[in-house]
């Protein structure tokens, strides 16, 4: 028991660790994601020749970051993120400790018959979309705390600070349900994604693929694939996360008041911003929902800025 508990501690370190090295990266990417862009998009060309207006890449926005706030302005949103992380680690291992889930053992799987294994990959999906929800819920709050913070970046607010203050903010500004927000596409997304790479894994390694030493790569193939598939809604849910939060990055200008997350899905969707965010390496410019240093431009409805201005985009 105590080499468990041992272990468990450090994977809990571990995730520490992980979290505070790509913090950062996560940063940027929660920027981009509710549809900021600090720089302005530079002429380039596509990897077919075609040319195209570059966006930076997550190092360049990262960069960017760092010299508006500093090195430590780079981990705004950190504590609260890792208090949500280590609560939904703590309630998935309370979880499966009581739900028992089968483990995986490819020796076993050849004894099973076809019946058994289909049971058995059932009760495991059940197990993990049991886990997954109660994680998510969880942690939810927190994660709200965490965009909010890293929202600030845009209109230079300091509403949200530590974690209690937070709390009193977001009370005062939507109430309990306030801590919610972006919930349902967030759930939404992540069991999709579950079901999907779980649904391909099982079915790939069951009927197509025979070695044993290839079948330790399709789950991380098809996790992969049904992450990408299902990313707008981690757009969404951020942008709900963000939405008529009091700050300038979720009012009207910057974002509309969504009144709901279907609502969201809809602007972002005939915007064609549901993937920003997706490429952090190459990122090109898709309009026209974008805000370029202090000149800002923004979409409502129809793209159109001062004429002294368009240069700006």
């Amino acid at each position: 028991m105590s080499k468990q508990k041992e272990n468990k501690w450090s994977n809990y370190a571990l995730r520490i660790i992980i979290n505070t090295a790509s913090h950062p990266f996560e940063y940027a990417k929660v920027l981009i994601q509710i549809g900021y862009e600090p720089i302005a998009p530079r002429p380039g060309k596509t990897f077919f020749g075609k040319p195209a207006l570059k966006l930076p890449n997550i190092f360049e926005y990262v960069k960017h970051i760092k010299s508006v706030d500093g090195f430590t302005g780079c981990y705004n949103g950190l504590a609260p993120k890792v208090c949500g992380n280590l609560l939904s680690a703590i309630a998935t291992q309370k979880l499966l400790d009581y739900l028992e889930p089968p483990k995986d053992d490819d020796e076993l799987d050849e004894e099973l018959t076809e019946e058994q294994k289909r049971e058995r990959f059932i009760k495991s999906v059940k197990c993990d979309i049991v886990t997954h929800t109660a994680a998510i819920v969880i942690s939810q709050p927190f994660h709200v705390i965490t965009v909010r913070m890293m929202a600030q970046f845009i209109g230079r607010e300091t509403k949200y600070n530590g974690i209690f203050s937070s709390v009193k903010e977001i009370y005062q500004q939507n109430g309990v349900l306030g801590f919610f927000g972006g919930l349902i596409p967030r759930l939404l997304g992540d069991i999709c994604s579950l079901l999907l790479a779980s649904g391909l894994t099982y079915a790939i390694n069951h009927y197509f693929v025979e070695e044993r030493e290839l079948k330790v790569y399709t789950s991380a193939t098809m996790t992969f694939l049904a992450t990408a598939i299902t990313y707008p809604f981690q757009v969404v849910s951020n942008c709900m996360a963000v939405t008529n939060s009091g700050l300038m990055a979720g009012s009207p200008r910057y974002m509309p008041h969504y009144s709901s997350w279907l609502d969201c899905w809809a602007d972002l969707a005939s915007r064609n911003q549901l993937k920003r965010g997706s490429s952090l390496l190459v990122r090109y410019y898709v309009g026209p929902s974008i805000v370029i240093g202090e000149r800002r431009c923004q979409y409502p409805i129809k793209l159109s800025c001062p004429k002294k201005k368009r240069n700006t985009l």
